[in-house]
């Protein structure tokens, strides 16, 4: 009996000095993933997005195209979930009328041979333990199991796990155990602690590798039981972050709006408002349809309070409330009633709108009203779309808007900026020298280019020389440019989380090549505090972050002169 208190204590004290803020200076974990390119999920990633279209429980389009077998229109499936902004893509195929196994091989296969698909990693899903390790012998890179759980027994959960970890993947784990699903919090606790320390201290399971399923169910079903849901998910999400070192927590969203279906107005709310809250908490990754999200301050202000009495439990009669809101604005003729709405504001506010809201439409109509106001059409990007930008900044930032929502944005932004470029370039004065050369460059592992365009056109138009190298250059490829075209600043820009280690990376090469161009980073994820505390250290030349292209010109005249 003293044995086994003296080995409790002793697994307490290494988890305390896990969770130790000095000790996790020196030996901090995080969950890496790769596909072509890392994935590196720190506490700075937001919240990484699990596309799920080419999950066919998620896509009744996918589901149609593999039972067809039309798996090249399925891969295009996949690539638009790229392009939309999933960081990592959810592979399933479990159906009654697919060969699972079959499916999940040929299709990871087919995936390999698409550079613009295989570069994020991949998440094998499925019920069946052979469709899992089938995928595992054929994906490449690092990957996620979804998923393994105790429902089976220790025994095999022990078996699977050792499997996982020898193929080298991270695993989710759901809530769910021999009796069943955990649907109250102290059955998620529980569970969740019981796995863990099974994982961590029987199998010498990488904790970072170890993403905890909570189980997302249903408010608002008009059971008392269901009550709880959410806020119970939210509430056992911060106690595993708090207590199970480097675990981390996913869930599949569009579960708690599963009452509402038909109104999607309704589901999107509840999907932004209960994702806003478990992020604060620590949910750090999930399986997300961008196409069912609202932009949090973008909710109707009497939805967002009843969807929030709903989805934190603050109300008795809270969804009786949503559910009468729900009667009286139906999706449709919501869409409709706002469309018109929005379009009678001011200028600069329809110009915000439709990019806070990724809407293309009427995005030229409006910039063209917008140059028609300004002295020059470049005062549009300066003004106009950069104050639009902010706002969708400021949301990410914040964690009110998603990374395929910024994306959308970012969209919209290309297309006003493209609009604009043939009266930039008239304007231009063709006969004076270039005032300086300036180098451009998405950095390795990320194809973003809007910021980077933008600051093009804006330092263009002031007379500088572009070279664009475009996106995904890599560091040596951005240094031997540098060095032939002899230019005067070299700029990187970067939207997503691993670009933050490339920046570091070519700062350290820069510095390791004694070489001395001033270096300017931009981008979503970018900040004064990471340039000044990572990539700065790096390099004992100018380092300077642009928050935004109309800052642009003032810094590069700087080092120019």
């Amino acid at each position: 009996m003293d044995l086994l208190i003296i080995s409790k204590n002793k697994k307490m004290e290494n988890r305390e000095e896990m969770l130790d803020p000095k000790h996790q200076t020196l030996h901090t974990k995080y969950l890496r993933l790769s596909g072509l390119e890392p994935l590196i999920i720190t506490p700075e990633s937001n919240f990484i997005n699990v596309g799920e279209r080419t999950n066919v429980a998620g896509s009744k389009k996918f589901l149609r195209l593999i039972k067809e077998e039309k798996f090249g229109e399925a891969l295009d499936i996949a690539r638009h979930q790229v392009e939309g902004g999933a960081q990592i893509l959810d592979v399933n195929f479990d159906d009654g009328l697919i060969d699972g196994k079959a499916s999940m091989i040929k299709f990871l296969n087919l995936i390999a041979s698409e550079p613009d698909i295989s570069r994020i990693p991949l998440m094998i899903d499925s019920s069946k333990w052979e469709i899992l390790e089938a995928g595992l012998q054929v994906a490449q890179g690092k990957c996620v199991v979804n998923s393994i759980s105790l429902k089976g027994g220790e025994e095999e959960f022990i078996k699977q796990a050792k499997a996982v970890k020898r193929y080298g993947a991270a695993v989710i784990v759901m809530a769910f155990d021999e009796v069943g699903q955990a649907d109250t919090y102290d059955r998620r606790l529980e569970i969740t602690q019981r796995s863990y320390d099974i994982l961590v201290d029987k199998v010498k399971f990488a904790a970072e590798d170890i993403i905890f399923d909570l189980n997302i169910f249903p408010v608002a079903t008009g059971m008392d039981e269901h009550r709880r849901n959410a806020i119970d998910f939210i509430e056992a999400t911060r106690w595993v972050r708090q207590n199970l070192p480097y675990a981390s927590v996913s869930g599949g969203v569009s579960n708690v709006s599963f009452s509402f279906r038909g109104n999607d107005t309704v589901r999107e709310a509840m999907h932004s408002v209960f994702l806003y809250h478990a992020i604060q908490a620590g949910m750090n990754m999930g399986i997300v349809n961008p196409a069912m999200l609202e932009v949090y301050d973008e909710i109707n202000k009497e939805l967002l309070g009843l969807v929030e009495d709903v989805i934190l439990d603050k109300r008795e009669d809270a969804t009786e409330r949503l559910l009468d809101y729900s009667e009286k604005h139906k999706s449709v003729k919501k869409e409709v009633v706002e469309e018109l709405e929005w379009r009678t504001r001011p200028l600069q506010e329809r110009i915000t709108h439709s990019l806070v809201k990724g809407i293309d439409r009427f995005i030229e109509e409006d910039v063209e009203e917008a140059r028609l106001q300004s002295a020059k059409p470049l005062h549009v990007i300066e003004v106009n779309l950069m104050t639009g930008m902010g706002v969708v900044g400021d949301l990410f930032g914040s964690g009110k808007m998603f990374l395929p929502q910024v994306v959308k944005s970012a969209r919209v932004m290309k297309k006003a900026v493209a609009y604009l470029q043939p009266f930039i370039e008239a304007e231009k004065d063709g006969e004076r020298p270039a005032n300086g050369k300036i180098l451009m460059a998405t950095v390795k592992g990320d194809v973003h280019d809007i910021g980077k365009n933008i600051v093009s056109v804006v330092l263009g138009c002031n007379n500088y020389e572009i070279v664009d190298l475009g996106v995904m250059v890599p560091a040596e490829k951005i240094i031997q440019a540098a060095i032939e075209h002899k230019v005067d600043v070299i700029g990187l820009s970067g939207l997503i989380t691993p670009s933050l280690d490339e920046m570091v990376y070519i700062a350290s090469e820069l510095e390791r090549q004694n070489l001395s161009f001033p270096l300017l980073i931009g981008g979503a994820t970018t900040s004064k505090a990471h340039t000044a505390v990572k990539i700065d250290l790096k390099y004992k030349n100018a380092v300077v972050h642009v928050n935004d292209a109309s800052r642009a010109v003032n810094v590069v005249s700087f080092f120019v002169g």
